[in-house]
């Protein structure tokens, strides 16, 4: 099941929890075997072997449960760049959030009520130490007040989900909503710049999304790599060269005020790739003209088709107007 994006926290009686920066994963477990899927159906058991072995130790015959993969800073805070660092050799702290349970012992719980499952979680989870984590819900509470203790808390957001409403599995209903705090989300990476002044590899990716089939750029991207990241990367985009620009909507006529747009003469310096790598932003809002202000790369997506990516509309509107 899918949050869809919110441009304002709801009103009235929702379920909140916390978002967390991670990646998505369904775990089935069966008589102690374990398998840990992410959401575009990869098999992530041998890199989380720690997460795997906490699963092979609860406590029932069967089970799938929803949660998030993350790695935490020395505050408890879920950060992607850290998982980024994992992959690069770093070991930072990983736990595993589990939100939701679809199925126990043979019997399916899909349609019962949210409040029912969530119990059923707790029930199941009672005994479980860390890294398994039991993500917490919260019912007393407004919305938008909880978006704003997110906020001072240094969160990336919210999930609200709709009391009574069933796990629809694939479906992007509106019965769980997403609020975030600043702008974050995945972009195909198209293309690259060349090194400038001491760096080396490269100077900036070229990112874009899909929308009804057509490849869009959304902006260039300079900042959030270190040395590290830029050999990894450029390796990558040198297996993935082509000839052509795939972004449909360039070249730019005209240099925007904001953003960074990309006319005839830039796209000369610029290597194209395919399509193929996702990304994850985060950024300060989306310009006018359809581009990214203040976009800071954070590390590639595993867990995500590229043709999967859309632009989420109204994600940052709502922590741009709120701050305002």
């Amino acid at each position: 099941m899918k949050a869809l994006a919110s441009a304002e926290a709801p009103v009235g009686r929702w379920r909140c929890e916390i978002k967390f920066d991670g990646y998505r994963a369904l775990a089935v477990l069966n008589s102690g075997e374990v398998e840990l899927w992410s959401r575009n159906h990869n098999l992530l058991n041998t890199d989380y072997p720690e997460v795997v072995a906490a699963l092979a130790r609860v406590k029932c015959r069967s089970a799938v449960v929803d949660g998030e993969i993350v790695a935490l800073d020395s505050a408890g805070r879920s950060h992607f760049q850290l998982l980024q660092g994992r992959e690069l050799g770093e070991r930072p702290v990983i736990a595993f959030y589990v939100f939701d349970i679809l199925h126990l012992d043979g019997k399916s719980l899909t349609a019962l009520p949210l409040e029912e499952r969530q119990e059923v979680l707790r029930r199941v989870l009672k005994k479980t130490k860390f890294p398994l984590r039991l993500s917490p819900w919260f019912d007393d509470v407004e919305p938008a007040d909880f978006l704003d203790s997110a906020r001072e808390q240094g969160l990336e957001g919210i999930i609200t989900k709709r009391l009574g409403s069933s796990y629809e599995s694939g479906r992007r209903s509106g019965a769980w909503l997403k609020c975030k705090v600043v702008g974050e989300q995945e972009f195909v990476i198209g293309g690259f710049t060349p090194p400038q002044r001491s760096r080396p590899f490269f100077g900036a990716i070229l990112i874009g999304y899909y929308q009804r089939g057509k490849f869009l750029y959304a902006g260039k991207v300079g900042t959030g790599f270190n040395h590290d990241l830029l050999k990894l990367l450029h390796g990558e985009f040198l297996k993935r060269k082509r000839a052509e620009c795939p972004f449909l909507n360039l070249p730019m006529e005209r240099r925007p005020r904001f953003g960074t747009g990309m006319t005839r003469t830039e796209m000369k310096k610029v290597t194209w790739v395919k399509p193929e790598l996702v990304a994850q932003i985060k950024f300060t809002e989306w310009t006018n003209d359809g581009l990214l202000r203040q976009p800071v790369f954070l590390g590639l997506r595993t867990d995500k088709a590229a043709k999967d990516v859309r632009r989420e509309v109204g994600a940052v509107s709502a922590s741009v107007k709120r701050a305002a």
